[in-house]
């Protein structure tokens, strides 16, 4: 693979003076045309030590206008970063559509130094490269353009190149023990980089090899691979939304049997059986919170479920357990601007909890397979897909070690009729009810059929759902908290 950039390519100063002339004219062209798009564009730059990467992103911040470009780099990880799953340092870091990430390392990175030093084996390398595969197809299918660098020296012009740094008093610096002990593992970085390169190479994300050797050469082919790829893309969109994402609509209602109806509505809970078990289970809850703390394991629990199913009053009997200085709410509501020019997921990442501390959303990231669906602001092949994409969130999740607890409070068409009547009536309820409660009822198949999916694609082993009983607020207040406990303990 890597001989096709070990070809002596050179550029000569004449011939790159005047390319980069008109290189420069048209990226910036392009640059510019990008910035009124829903395109966000990710490049990343990785391949050997000393090939110049740190250099050619230099120039591409010269090249291209500064104010659209964030570049990244990823060295070690924070305690912040270190405290939450893996690719929560990359989510913060995606550009927002119009504008261009350049990421100097990325989430290839980590894996390849564990496998040249033989920190994980060929199977959890294999699994790795996956993930990113799957990950860059996520933000593709999201509309995001992928832009891969690979650069290639030969053995002999990195140790060239790694002398040459190391002479010159102006760099001298840049060179760390740690580069020559990579050196002397070239052919281990050969073979790895070179399986990363095979498993991940892909039509929506291609790598481009790029001789490393003259830096002419190495900043021309990067400056005309980006502003082709830019060009393509900008063709294909004609500078928009294309027609195929505009067009949306409804998911039709499904009548028909669901999980929802095998829930037993039934149960209840006297006032005095109500009063001992929520003493009991709050207070057990407060324990456990405080020793996940102490042991630095982080909990995410979600909440979903009808209009009136109770959400709020049960998530308030948790929080009466849990040390506010613990835990933080995150109510989700129709998403902001800035959410809106990242990947739905972008706002839900963002929120992850430090280790041993407690994050609760408010309706979350379902939104996609349920009100998106139904409501028809997202296609079909967007929220289809978007089982697969939820479940490797929370596997993610759960493999960092989180605590991930998932509630949906099932109430009848019945009851939830009552409590709105309530909510009418009642003069400190009343701002609880709206119109857009009374039209959603009216879509009740639909959601029943949404929800019902929904649980048959994403209840897996590590994030089960819970179907709580909800016609009883207490039954349910005290279901959700022993199902804590119970999911803390086993962890714990």
């Amino acid at each position: 693979m890597f001989e096709a950039a070990e070809l002596g390519r050179k550029v000569s100063k004449e011939d790159y003076a005047a390319a980069v002339l008109k290189l420069r004219a048209e990226l910036l062209q392009a640059h510019f045309a990008l910035k009124d798009t829903k395109i966000p564009v990710v490049m990343i730059v990785s391949g050997a030590e000393a090939a110049g990467k740190g250099a050619v992103i230099h120039r591409l911040n010269e090249w291209l206008d500064p104010r659209g470009v964030d570049t990244h780099s990823f060295w070690r990880s924070s305690e912040e970063e270190a405290e939450r799953p893996d690719y929560w340092r990359f989510w913060r870091a995606l550009p927002r559509r119009g504008r261009i990430g350049i990421f100097f390392g990325s989430w290839y990175s980590q894996p390849i130094l564990a496998r040249v030093h033989r920190k994980i084996k060929s199977g959890q390398f294999d699994q790795a490269m996956d993930r990113i595969a799957f990950f860059e197809r996520m933000l593709v299918d999201d509309g995001a353009l992928i832009v891969k660098f690979w650069y290639h020296l030969s053995r002999k012009q990195q140790r060239k190149r790694l002398e040459e740094l190391e002479a010159d008093p102006n760099t001298r610096g840049q060179v760390l023990p740690v580069d020559w002990r990579h050196y002397k593992l070239y052919h281990r970085f050969l073979a790895v980089g070179e399986a990363a390169i095979r498993r991940t190479d892909a039509g929506h994300a291609p790598w481009h090899l790029v001789e490393a050797a003259d830096r002419r050469y190495r900043e021309l082919t990067t400056g005309q691979v980006l502003l082709a790829a830019l060009r393509e893309r900008l063709g294909q969109t004609g500078g928009a939304a294309s027609p195929a994402r505009a067009a949306r609509k409804p998911a039709p209602a499904k009548a028909r049997v669901t999980i929802l109806d095998r829930v037993d509505l039934k149960q209840r809970l006297t006032a005095q059986d109500y009063a001992k078990q929520l003493e009991r289970f709050q207070g057990k809850l407060t324990r456990l919170a405080w020793a996940a703390y102490a042991k630095k394991v982080s909990t995410v629990a979600l909440f979903e479920g009808w209009d009136a199913a109770g959400k709020g009053s049960a998530i308030r009997r948790v929080t009466q357990a849990i040390d506010p200085r613990l835990y933080r709410i995150v109510p989700i509501a129709a998403p902001t601007d800035e959410e809106r020019a990242h990947h739905y997921l972008w706002r839900f990442w963002r929120h992850l909890p430090r280790a041993g501390m407690t994050t609760i959303y408010d309706r979350s990231w379902y939104g996609r397979v349920l009100v998106e669906r139904v409501e028809g602001f997202a296609r079909e092949d967007e929220w289809s897909r978007a089982y697969l994409e939820l479940n490797d969130f929370e596997e993610q999740l759960s493999q960092h070690g989180i605590a991930l607890l998932k509630f949906w409070i099932q109430i009848s068409k019945e009851e939830q009729l009552r409590r709105f009547k309530e909510r009418q009536t009642v003069p400190f309820k009343q701002y609880k009810i709206t119109d857009e409660d009374w039209r959603n009822r009216g879509k009740w198949d639909a959601y029943k059929a949404a929800v019902n999916d929904m649980v048959t694609h994403t209840s897996t082993t590590f994030a089960p759902w819970t179907l709580v009983a909800g016609n009883d607020k207490k039954f349910a207040r005290v279901q959700i908290l022993r199902t804590w406990c119970e999911r803390l303990e086993a962890l714990l």
